[in-house]
């Protein structure tokens, strides 16, 4: 495994360390388990000697993610659609994280996105409740906030969102609310124990590098762009903010949510909450990046979100989550991650 993986898997798991008997044993299935954040889930169940079922198709994720635990006893690596999959196995927790999480990804395969959300999320929740599981966890995203006022930033889990059911972004956004308000039914009918992530942008080691391919976020593909002397593209003035949230501190928040005792039924953001312009961001990559590359501007793709920041208040209270890692040394991190590993 990558050094800087391996490093980060190490904070990871010191962090959770208090869950190793929780986890020890129990069977996992991980739905998109081969993508950045599924693979990433994949790596700490092992480092805590979980059985791990890790389901995906491949559309959007990677074997190469999860090559290293090929052939290990705890891992079973199922190449099937989260829409129709079935398992004769007991589980004990189910991480529900299948869907095609980028623009160009979901608008290129727009059905195939609302089933892995809409048809998906009630498949596992059938299966949730026919293995009468201990926690099902749901990731959801930020982006179901859609379009939010200055006055909702930073955004609480309480703010309904205001988004297009009608344009480009509506197959994964609105996928997103329709998988929630399954998760939220399953909850108050069955009282099943689902808790529900609103994951705020995060970056680190296993975004895919390409610029144009489907983990080709903003973080990665600027820092592609910077150490390829290339112009870093961004879109409209810049002037658009997200906050991004680095690898280590979103797994930490989301094996706590899942985890934790007495949370069922409750929908926690799980991000960071320093706020940065696009404009600002590609400035401090081509710094760190030591680049030679200029900024250029496209045209604002539309219904982009201007802002996205989370409220936090709710994580720390229950989840006693604190982001540590902060832009500048994430960033170093996927820098030299992207520097001996991107090909």
């Amino acid at each position: 495994m990558q050094k800087i993986i391996e490093e980060d898997l190490k904070i990871i798991s010191e962090s959770l360390k208090q869950f190793k008997d929780v986890i020890k044993g129990k069977t996992f299935l991980v739905t998109g388990g081969a993508g950045f954040l599924g693979s990433w889930f994949c790596d700490v169940l092992n480092e805590f000697d979980a059985k791990i079922i890790c389901l995906d198709n491949l559309t959007s994720g990677s074997k190469k993610n999860v090559e290293h635990l090929l052939g290990k006893k705890n891992f079973e690596f199922v190449g099937a659609d989260v829409c129709t999959f079935r398992t004769d196995q007991k589980l004990d927790y189910i991480i529900h994280m299948a869907t095609m999480a980028s623009p160009p990804l979901y608008q290129k395969y727009p059905i195939q996105t609302l089933d892995a959300s809409v048809l998906g999320t009630r498949n596992m929740l059938e299966l949730a409740k026919q293995k009468n599981v201990k926690a099902f966890l749901f990731t959801s995203t930020s982006e179901i906030y859609g379009d939010v006022p200055n006055n909702r930033i930073p955004t609480p889990e309480d703010y309904y969102g205001y988004v297009n059911p009608y344009g480009p972004r509506s197959m994964y956004d609105e996928g997103k609310r329709v998988a929630e308000a399954y998760c939220y039914s399953y909850f108050k009918k069955f009282n099943l124990p689902i808790r529900i992530a609103r994951i705020f942008n995060t970056y680190g080691p296993r975004l895919d590098i390409k610029a144009t391919s489907q983990y080709g976020r903003v973080v990665v593909k600027f820092i592609d762009q910077a150490l390829n002397g290339k112009a870093v593209t961004v879109y409209g003035d810049g002037s658009q903010t997200r906050s991004f949230c680095y690898i280590t501190d979103q797994m930490i928040g989301l094996f706590k949510l899942l985890l934790i005792p007495n949370l069922d039924g409750e929908i926690i953001n799980i991000g960071n909450d320093t706020e940065i312009t696009i404009s600002e961001l590609a400035k401090k990559i081509i710094q760190l990046a030591n680049s030679s590359s200029k900024m250029t501007f496209e045209p604002l793709p539309k219904d982009d979100p201007r802002r996205r920041c989370p409220s936090l208040e709710k994580s720390k209270k229950l989840l006693d989550f604190y982001p540590k890692v902060n832009l500048e040394e994430g960033l170093n991190r996927l820098l030299t991650w992207v520097k001996q590993h991107g090909d």
